[in-house]
């Protein structure tokens, strides 16, 4: 009888001690959080995480208030998706393409979707967003950007100390505009600028619409042809 109770003892420990274990692990599993798939589905008025995108969007009954769903996809990892024209655009993805689409209600539209991380050179649509240090050298007509019909090309100038741009370009910081001229190459303005960046230079010569780098101040100024457009140039210096 000993023997018996203390082998019942043994086997009631272990299955307590086992039942100790599962639930301890089940309590971990529901405390962790979550991680979303590479793609998911959810409703068009959900909040869409950080680095997401919109890949489609369609009518659903299971989504009461707007009766609308989104598919959205993690662009981690990714290099060229497919993205409806309403969709969020993580820095340093460019819009490459827009065109109709039924795939994407609300808007009709897509967008070809691109990261540039190892582009030095890329052509988007003028509606892209432009990604930090990178400037527009070029515009022209194109029919692969349905909305505006006009694309850009864009270079990085991460490595460079000068550069050609379209006047609509943006003007990193630390760089100023030497010269403006005409240009057939500047779809919608037709106007270039000449860029210089600011490195080692305590004094410099600009137009007088450039930008003005951070502790510079204008010593001068005095007319100039190779400022087209204001035909005005500013000397500067450091402060």
């Amino acid at each position: 009888m000993k023997t018996l109770r203390t082998r019942t003892s043994h086997v009631l420990t272990v299955v307590l001690m086992l039942l100790g274990v599962t639930t301890a692990a089940t309590a971990q599993a529901q405390a962790a959080p979550q991680r979303l798939a590479a793609s998911t589905t959810i409703c068009s008025n959900s909040p869409i995480p950080a680095g997401w995108v919109v890949t489609s969007s369609y009518s659903s009954w299971g989504c009461p208030g707007t009766g609308v769903s989104y598919t959205i996809t993690d662009t981690a990892g990714q290099t060229n998706l497919t993205i409806c024209s309403f969709s969020p655009k993580p820095a340093g993805w460019v819009v490459t393409s827009s065109y109709s689409s039924s795939n994407c209600a609300g808007s009709g539209v897509a967008y070809g979707f691109h990261n540039v991380a190892n582009d030095t050179n890329v052509g988007v649509c003028s509606m892209s967003p432009i990604p930090a240090g990178w400037v527009i050298t070029s515009s022209y007509s194109s029919s692969n950007c349905a909305g505006t019909g006009v694309a850009y090309s864009l270079h990085n100038v991460a490595n460079d100390t000068s550069a050609g741009v379209c006047s609509m370009s943006p003007i990193p910081a630390g760089w100023v505009v030497t010269s403006s001229y005409s240009s057939s190459n500047c779809v919608g303005t037709g106007v270039a600028y000449t860029l210089f960046k600011i490195t080692t230079q305590t004094s410099a010569v600009v137009c007088s619409f450039s930008p003005l780098p951070a502790g510079w101040v204008v010593s001068s100024y005095y007319p100039s042809s190779n400022c087209y457009g204001s035909g005005v140039a500013y000397s500067i210096r450091k402060a």
